[in-house]
């Protein structure tokens, strides 16, 4: 049986990416992205939530990512989630699930015209020319 690890979303920066560069030289982002829900209770109330959520992105999507990308910026995200464990500073075991980015697109853009960009999957991903809208 097969099965199907993937996410999409489109959501808005909550902070600004940090890119680090492992020993191999190989580039990786990481950002949180905020989607937002919203809705009207049985009381007539308008209730909203915002999600979370940890993206890292690898590779030339990272650079690009690490680039273009700004808080505030909204982004549409497709990768797949992945869960890793690691010790913390008193020797605990925590978990951290995350969004590990194989493509985004640029959303909204600069002066109300909406820009896009498709860099594929990560590894094969194309410089963004900024200055072409779509």
């Amino acid at each position: 049986m097969r099965s199907l690890n993937r996410v999409q979303l489109i959501g808005n920066l909550g902070k600004n990416p940090e890119v680090r560069y492992t020993a191999n030289g190989s580039a990786v982002a990481n950002f949180s992205l905020a989607t937002n829900e919203s809705w009207v209770g049985k009381d007539g109330q308008k209730n909203e939530r915002t999600e979370w959520h940890n993206i890292v992105a690898w590779g030339k999507l990272g650079e690009i990512c690490g680039e273009y990308l700004a808080k505030g910026r909204q982004i549409y995200i497709e990768g797949k989630l992945t869960t890793r464990s690691w010790e913390d500073r008193d020797g605990n075991k925590r978990y951290t699930t995350e969004i590990k980015a194989e493509n985004m697109i640029m959303l909204g853009g600069q002066g109300g015209e909406e820009r896009t960009s498709a860099p594929g999957p990560a590894n094969e991903a194309p410089p963004i020319e900024d200055d072409i809208p779509f």
